[in-house]
């Protein structure tokens, strides 16, 4: 019986979309994974492929906060359950933030269009089977890159399940040998991905640009520098992006499809994402700006009353992603689209590897760049030094106020070694064991082959 089952859910399909670029287009929600018996054509493949990316959806609709701001020292909360156990540091196996569900439903979609996308073309068709599958691998490389940055090893599954004699039961992958295949899968995306596309997909489709602004990501956590300044170069240098005027920065995260954007997640209103509870709701938000955050301002930024509500004595309100005034506290889901890297992102990320390459007159530029957008005096290494300690620290405290609450800044913590010297005196985290999540009680029970993060036993 246990294998009937099994194999009844391995082989199931929900709804087909009827046309599948047009809602594609629209942002429609699509339902269910592609198996085995689904890929007869091209309609098929492209169908598969936009599949992959409503799972992303779903992955990223709340868990992109949690996961990147929750531990991080730009959020206070009121709130319980994860709020409050990220910004406490008191991480357990039951919290919502420690399953790697929905990243695994993104790896599977993605594994099945690997497999069997090339199976449905007799050519190149015009390069779409090879840019399908770029982008099936680059999505399967985000998904991935995400988990191990949350939990460390993780399962690696590159193959479909498609069988009940297949080992359902996968074991932990050391991160390396992940972050290895990461790099694989991003550097054929930036091999074979279109360079951009017609209209709206061309933010919410990945691109040849789009993989390497996620390489440049990639190879910073990995401090990769050489390569990272590379890839960060093609995508500055890519005439598809520029940075917008401070006038339209909300505009980056309000409307959507900016120029300064290279990724999204797409949203609509029957696809909803979480950003209204996380950020907007007042008292009732997930989170609100620490008060270590609110002092993070120089005078005269231009960026601060773009963030968040300064009225307040006590501001509860962020309202960076909905526009400066924004006043409705409707716990309604949100339809904005989630940016997951622009190139404010990309130009930092290079300062900071010109920085750690001891490289000032290659990195002020780029991070002067950022400031003069914000209304801030260019500064000199005398001034970083001066300021912030060192030229990494200055880059890093730029990212933390032009990137805030995007998702970046636990991350960046971890990548450069301050998270005990920036959280310790916050939420007493000690042990570099503890920066990984622990694996969900779930997972555990379910699996008699993963074994909990060390930290967490």
């Amino acid at each position: 019986m246990k294998n009937t089952n099994i194999k009844f859910l391995l082989c199931t399909l929900i709804v087909l979309i009827s046309s599948c670029a047009d809602s594609f287009l629209d942002k429609e929600p699509i339902s269910g994974f592609s198996a085995k018996g689904f890929y007869k054509n091209p309609s098929d493949a492209q169908a598969g492929v936009y599949g992959i990316y409503n799972s992303m959806q779903s992955a990223f609709r709340q868990n992109f906060a949690l996961w990147g701001e929750g531990r991080a020292d730009a959020v206070a909360t009121n709130h319980a359950e994860d709020p409050f156990a990220l910004t406490q540091n008191r991480l357990t196996p039951v919290i919502q933030s420690a399953r790697w569900d929905n990243l695994y439903t993104v790896i599977s979609r993605a594994n099945y269009a690997i497999k069997y996308v090339p199976q449905v073309f007799e050519s190149e068709e015009g390069g779409l089977r090879n840019q399908l599958i770029g982008q099936a691998r680059a999505l399967r490389a985000i998904a991935y890159f995400y988990a191990v940055r949350v939990w460390g090893d993780v399962p690696l599954i590159l193959e479909p399940f498609e069988s009940v004699q297949q080992n359902i039961f996968s074991e932990r992958t050391n991160q390396e040998t992940v972050l290895d295949m990461i790099e694989e899968d991003l550097l054929y995306a930036s091999t074979y991905c279109a360079d951009n596309y017609t209209g709206a997909r061309n933010r919410v489709i990945l691109t040849k640009g789009a993989a390497e602004a996620f390489l440049t990501q990639v190879y910073m956590w990995r401090k990769k520098y050489t390569e990272a300044i590379a890839t960060a170069e093609s995508v500055i240098e890519s005439p598809f992006y520029s940075l917008v005027s401070m006038q339209d920065w909300n505009k980056i995260f309000t409307d959507g499809m900016s120029n300064e954007s290279i990724f999204e997640i797409g949203y609509n209103e029957i696809q909803t994402n979480s950003l209204r509870v996380i950020y907007a709701l007042g008292s009732d938000s997930y989170y609100f700006p620490s008060l270590k955050f609110r002092d993070e301002f120089e005078e005269g930024d231009l960026r601060k009353t773009r963030i968040y509500d300064i009225t307040q004595n006590e501001p509860r309100k962020i309202w960076k992603f909905f526009g400066e005034g924004f006043n409705d506290e409707s716990p309604d889901p949100s339809s904005n689209n989630i940016v997951m890297v622009r190139l404010a992102d990309i130009i930092l990320l290079k300062a900071e590897a010109h920085a750690h390459l001891n490289e000032p007159d290659l990195a002020l530029p780029l991070l002067n760049e950022i400031r003069r957008r914000a209304g801030l005096p260019n500064l000199d290494l005398s001034d970083a030094n001066g300021m912030y300690g060192d030229l990494v620290s200055a880059v890093l405290h730029e990212r933390a106020v032009e990137l805030c609450y995007e998702g970046h800044r636990w991350f960046d913590l971890v990548r450069n070694g301050k998270v005990i010297e920036v959280m310790g005196p916050i939420n007493s985290i000690s042990d570099t064991r503890n920066f990984v999540w622990p694996i969900h009680e779930d997972v555990i029970n379910r699996n008699p082959n993963i074994v909990q993060n060390e930290f967490y036993k």
